[in-house]
């Protein structure tokens, strides 16, 4: 039996969280290890997302943990929201999504840009995991380009009329509800692009299963259609308008998975260190040559930058002067270096690490998606161009 996860902190950061920040962690990293990582492995040899898990991560406030105390939520700050998401994916990159997905991608935007009517009666409900939602702004030829999306929303007069697709939606065929973005004018006018919030048993919506994957397995992922789906006028988002709006709930989004990253890193790193002093090869632990102190030196050293990157990024949200840039900088820091710690530590456990009874390779699996997806590698990389030089390099 392995031993129970420690945590890892080089440069003692734990001195720099106050007392209920550490206690959220610890929470969720019991969590983890009592009743996440006994059947991680299982539900994603088998493709199937841990849905028994969901009531007890409601319980404990996992789902929109930063949103107000008023609408059934946590009220916590955004560090103590970001070592949830750390805590999450260092179980499973998918438990994160799922949980990413349910609080900065359905009830942020509800709570930015909904009515008091909507903000009271669907937060509570999906804090609560009555309602599991998703969202819907991906597109099958629109993924970088959100704004070039074709789906549209045309007003009647009692309420709206969608149609379109949305591709690689996590929690699609599970949700009760989906945040629709949609154009409400003219196809090339980005300005009109609204949310609504849309029931996934309307008349005309269909979801159905990606198959084939192989990352994220333990995650629902879903193409959404929607034919001629009839919605109320209270189905709109009333305060959302143009392509910033999803955009901000991305960057939420984002947030989250620059601190899920670490998690998946130290999952790897903690799993390679223990491998590297139990593993006998020539006649002593591998730990003991240098390649793989090297390879060990290497991943503490980009968890530790990490560690210290978020947590200064989650200090900037708290002050509300954090930047979009400086979130995509962590999140493209934050993934890739994860993507490569999971990658060093499949090498240093040799021909085990392609087991699933060990973590490496099913994380290293997952990162080459969250390595794509909420804005990929290259495109955040041009997000920083920009905000360098000024100079746009997209379109």
């Amino acid at each position: 039996m392995a031993p129970r996860f420690q945590g890892i902190d080089f440069y003692d950061g734990d001195s720099l969280l106050s007392e209920e920040e550490r206690a959220v962690r610890d929470t969720v990293r019991d969590w983890v290890e009592d009743e996440l990582m006994p059947v991680i492995a299982e539900h994603y040899l088998e493709g199937k997302f841990p849905r028994e898990l969901v009531p007890r991560m409601a319980e404990l406030g996992f789902f929109g943990a930063n949103l107000p105390e008023e609408y059934g939520c946590a009220g916590l700050n955004n560090v103590a929201y970001g070592l949830i998401m750390q805590e999450l994916e260092r179980g499973d990159s998918g438990v994160r999504s799922f949980a990413s997905v349910q609080g900065a991608l359905v009830m942020y935007p509800i709570y930015a840009f909904g009515s008091e009517e909507q903000k009271k009666r669907y937060l509570p409900a999906l804090a609560s995991g009555e309602l599991i939602g998703c969202f819907g702004l991906t597109e099958p030829d629109y993924g970088s380009n959100p704004g070039g999306m074709i789906t549209v929303a045309r007003e009647t007069a009692d309420g709206w009329v969608l149609n379109g697709a949305k591709m690689w939606i996590t929690n699609g065929s599970t949700a009760q509800l989906a945040i629709v973005w949609a154009k409400t004018g003219p196809i090339e006018d980005v300005s009109s692009i609204r949310g609504f919030i849309v029931p996934t048993d309307a008349k005309g919506f269909t979801a159905k299963d990606q198959k084939g994957k192989l990352s994220l397995r333990a995650s629902d992922t879903s193409e959404l259609v929607l034919e001629d789906v009839h919605v109320g006028k209270d189905a709109l988002l009333p305060r959302s308008g143009g392509i910033k709006s999803p955009l901000m709930c991305l960057t939420q989004a984002r947030y989250g998975i620059a601190w899920g990253a670490i998690g998946a890193a130290m999952a790897c790193y903690d799993e390679a260190v223990s491998y590297a002093k139990n593993r006998v090869m020539f006649g002593k632990p591998i730990g003991a040559f240098q390649i793989q102190q090297v390879r060990l030196a290497e991943m503490l050293t980009e968890i530790t930058k990490a560690q210290l990157l978020c947590l200064q990024l989650g200090r900037l949200k708290d002050r509300g002067t954090v930047t979009p840039q400086q979130v995509s900088l962590a999140k493209r820091n934050n993934v890739d270096m994860a993507t490569e710690c999971a990658r060093e530590a499949r090498r240093l456990l040799g021909a085990n690490g392609i087991l699933a009874e060990y973590q490496a390779m099913r994380h290293l699996a997952n990162l080459e998606s969250v390595y794509t997806y909420e804005g990929t590698h290259d495109v955040h990389s041009l997000i920083l161009g920009q905000e360098i030089t000024g100079l746009s390099a997209f379109g």
